[in-house]
Formats: C-alpha cells, structure tokens, sequence
C-alpha cells in the first residue's frame, strides 16, 4: 500500500489555515494588544496600559451605547424566541400549499440588511408612508417620531429584526420539532389533553435545549446591533447620538484620519467579554445535557 508523505495532509489544510490565520487570528491579536495603546490611524502611539478601559468608566457616550444595545436586545427576545417556534409548528403541518409559506416565511432571511433598513427608514420617515397615512386618516395631528426620538428608534430597529429573523429561526425550531417524538403527543392526546396542553407538556420540553440555543444566538446578535441603527439614524446615531449601540460607538472612534484605533480596540475587547457571557451559558447547558 502505497503511503503519503507527513506533510501531505498539512499542505491540503495550508489554504485554510492561512486564511485563518491572516483573517481571523491575527487581527484578534492585534485588537487585543492595540486596547492598550493609543495608536491614532495615520500616526504611531505608544503603549498607555489600562489607560483605555479607565476611560470607559467615564465614558457617558459608553454608558449611552450599553443602554441602547441592552434595550435593543430586551425588546428582540422574547419576540423572536416564541414567534418562531408558533411558526414553525403552523408549517411543520403536512398540508397543502404548506411548501409555499415556508419559503414565504423565510424569504425575508435573505433579504438585504441594508436594503430592509432602507425600506423600513421610507416607512417610518416623518413624511414616509405609515406618518403620511396616519395624518390623512386623522390619527395623528403631527408625525410621529419613529426615527428622531430615542426609544421609538430603538422600537422601530427592533421591529425590523423580529421581522427579518422570524424565518431564521422558525427553521431552527422546524429541525428541533423533528426530533420530537409522535407518540408522546399522541399518548398525551389520549390521556385528554387538548393542544395547549400538549404543547406546554410536550412541545416545550423536547425543544428546551434548542430554544437556549435560540435566545443566545438573539442576545449576542442584538448586542451587535448595527446596520438596522445606522441606516435609520442616516449614519449619526439620532439627534444627539443617543441612538447608537456598541458597535456604532466603536465604529464612530476608529473612522476618520484621526481615528483613535486604541479605544476603538478596547471597546471591542468590552463587547466580546459581554457577548462572552451567554455562549459560556450555552456550552454549560450543554454540557449538563
């Protein structure tokens, strides 16, 4: 039998180690070490220690950005942790035509974030559709400020997630409803209980582990939040930037030919040791499984 050299199966993964390493690995250590330096972008810097994170404790355009992002993911959750599992029992159902709003469901999945955004932002514009219509029903004497006051931005950016993420996370649940066994629903039915009771006894417990799963992937994605944010607010995060969220703070300090890559770097470090949080949650869970 004819046998390969040691290194062949190192030249075979090289393309992707590479990529991993140049994309990926190398870039998080440069993040790391530039969180405690002051390094502008166009000029060198030097090494300030912990400068940056006591900064942070100062920082009131941080704690407004916290706020905003822990709002924004307060107001996603619960929605998108149960409406895609109503979902996904509606269309697990074998019934004619059931094909077709599957894929109506999950159609928005593969929309364009920015093009969502943009649409939702000619919506809700204070002359969009929705003011426009209110107004000349009589609703409404003047517009409401979907996209200029703080909380109903957040509400309107929420609005637009739920909406793009229902499919998403509808198939999820459709694979977890799978491995839900037939008899239990039918013992259950047998012994008299109706469907919300099944539902409760049966339905919730078999997918207990996939709707963990489902609430951390939402909490980190929202605490992520960023396109729906920034195309809403034109880029400026509301009047006063009292609509941005970590990401946008984060953006907002390394743009420009004086961004400040050091700051910029240790806010990256806070949002990774914050979305750290629930996917140790998530592997404890699973490890208890």
């Amino acid at each position: 039998m004819r046998t390969h050299a040691w290194f062949t199966p190192w030249l075979l993964v090289a393309p992707a180690l590479l990529f991993l390493v140049v994309f990926n690995l190398w870039p998080s250590a440069n993040t790391v070490f530039l969180a405690f330096t002051n390094v502008k972008v166009l000029s060198g810097g030097e090494l300030v220690g912990l400068a940056n994170f006591e900064r942070m404790l100062t920082d009131r355009q941080l704690v407004v950005a916290l706020t905003n992002s822990i709002v924004f993911m307060l107001l996603c959750l619960p929605f998108l942790l149960l409406a895609p599992l109503g979902l996904a029992i509606l269309v697990e159902k074998k019934l004619p035509g059931i094909a077709f709003f599957r894929t109506v469901f999950y159609t928005p999945v593969v929309a364009s974030a920015v093009v969502v955004a943009l649409i939702w932002q000619w919506l809700l514009d204070d002359r969009g559709v929705i003011n426009g219509l209110a107004q000349t029903l009589g609703v409404v004497a003047e517009p409401i400020p979907f996209l200029t006051d703080r909380w109903l931005v957040l509400i309107s950016a929420a609005s637009l997630t739920i909406w793009k993420g229902l499919g998403y996370y509808m198939v999820i649940y459709l694979s977890a409803l799978g491995g839900v066994p037939r008899e239990l629903h039918e013992a259950a039915a047998v012994d008299g209980a109706n469907a919300w009771r099944r539902f409760w006894s049966v339905t919730v417990p078999g997918v207990r582990n996939t709707m963990f799963l489902v609430a951390v992937l939402i909490t980190v994605s929202a605490l992520r939040i960023f396109s729906e944010l920034y195309i809403l607010t034109d880029g400026t995060g509301g009047i006063g930037g009292q609509n941005v969220s970590v990401v946008m703070l984060i953006q907002m300090y390394a743009r420009g030919f004086s961004g400040n890559l050091g700051y910029a770097s240790a806010l990256s470090l806070l949002l990774f040791v914050i979305t750290l949080g629930p996917l140790l949650l998530i592997a404890r869970i699973n490890r208890r499984s």
